[in-house]
């Protein structure tokens, strides 16, 4: 029986006191890898002393499933930099930024703070960066009214959908992404990167492969480039790791695209935009192939007051559903890595997207 005290919270108890199974590990959504769904068994169980507990568990859960849902806990944003150590350490402050956000103190952050009406697709938290986190933790305090859920897609396996010429190019070239800075529009530079020193921000892009040049007026343009794919630095798998698609600006609504080119008419001034990394643009065809891919692997986790998503972000992008009503869901990130240590070989990148290939065949043929 679950008696509740005060609130709608129980006093947690220490793991060590509870010796019976503190958690069970469900299944995944029909015709999906992820998010494997680990409930606890009363909402008693601390989710963080768990997780410490259970770390090697729990890393296997997330090597295998690339996302893994905790159900049935009490928590808190609070709660997420206690969960996030024991897996990737102390959480990451959130550097060179592409979407607005709101700190909430000790490295947890809102989730992007785009309207409501908008459509986040999916992405890899930082792909564009010389250095990312390896895990994400959202926690959701208050679901949406309507809508609100986060799509998942197991990158793996987008990465094997894509056609080999489509792929090729990518990881011979490799991804540009270009970004300017305007005054007015967008996150300025100094939301972006978190100081205005300039100097500061230049020594940043130096250290960090980034091409930075100010103009006059105060705007700041970047360019950097990044591999396309990403080797998973335990589990040895190729993923498609990178934003092409979601900065690219076809992927914008019609409306916004169409006033952001008339403002700006040379690419290169747009606030994002993107090409292969030769400096070639992408084909339209190309960015269409790649977004039917996400949409392929994509399902969607609707939330729960409590529920906490755990995802590594090199083995599956995430998304926002637009919502109705107030939705307050916070992310925590650890576990930085860098491009070397995920380094994907062009040698065995067919390779290995055959076997995936070969292997969702069989799951979906599978009776």
């Amino acid at each position: 029986m679950n008696l509740r005290h005060g609130p709608g919270r129980v006093p947690r108890r220490p793991v060590e006191e509870r010796p019976a199974a503190l958690v069970q590990t469900g299944s995944t959504p029909a015709g999906r890898t992820l998010p494997v769904v680990v409930e606890a068994v009363d909402d008693a169980v601390d989710p963080a002393a768990w997780a410490a507990r259970d770390t090697g568990r729990l890393r296997d859960l997330l090597d295998r499933h690339g996302a893994v849902l905790l159900r049935g806990f009490q928590t808190t944003p609070g709660d997420l930099p206690r969960l996030l150590r024991p897996l990737g350490g102390d959480p990451l402050q959130y550097r060179e930024r592409s979407t607005p956000r709101t700190a909430l103190g000790g490295g947890v952050y809102t989730s992007t703070d785009h309207p409501a009406d908008q459509v986040i697709a999916l992405h890899n938290e930082n792909a564009y960066q010389s250095a990312f986190p390896g895990l994400l933790a959202f926690q959701c305090t208050v679901p949406a009214r309507a809508g609100g859920g986060t799509p998942l897609a197991d990158c793996r396996r987008v990465l094997a959908r894509l056609a080999p010429a489509v792929v090729e190019r990518f990881v011979r070239t490799g991804v540009c992404y270009l970004r300017t800075y305007h005054p007015g529009v967008g996150l300025s530079w100094q939301d972006a990167f978190g100081t205005d020193d300039r100097d500061e921000v230049s020594s940043y892009c130096a250290r960090g492969g980034i091409e930075a040049h100010w103009r006059p007026g105060g705007t700041l343009h970047t360019r950097q480039t990044q591999p396309a794919l990403a080797r998973h630095p335990r589990t040895g798998e190729d993923v498609w790791f990178n934003h092409a698609a979601f900065f690219h600006p076809d992927g914008l609504d019609p409306a916004l695209r169409a006033a952001l080119r008339a403002r700006y008419p040379r690419e290169e001034d747009l606030p994002h935009h993107v090409t292969f990394g030769d400096g070639g643009p992408i084909p339209a065809a190309d960015l269409a192939h790649i977004r039917a891919a996400y949409a392929a692997e994509a399902g969607v986790v609707p939330w729960r007051a409590g529920d906490v998503l755990l995802v590594d972000n090199l083995l599956a992008a995430h998304g926002r559903e637009p919502y109705r009503g107030e939705r307050r869901v916070a992310v925590a990130m650890a576990g930085l890595l860098d491009r070397q240590a995920v380094r994907a070989d062009r040698r065995t990148v067919r390779e290995g997207r055959q076997v995936i290939r070969e292997d969702r065949q069989a799951g979906e043929a599978a009776p």
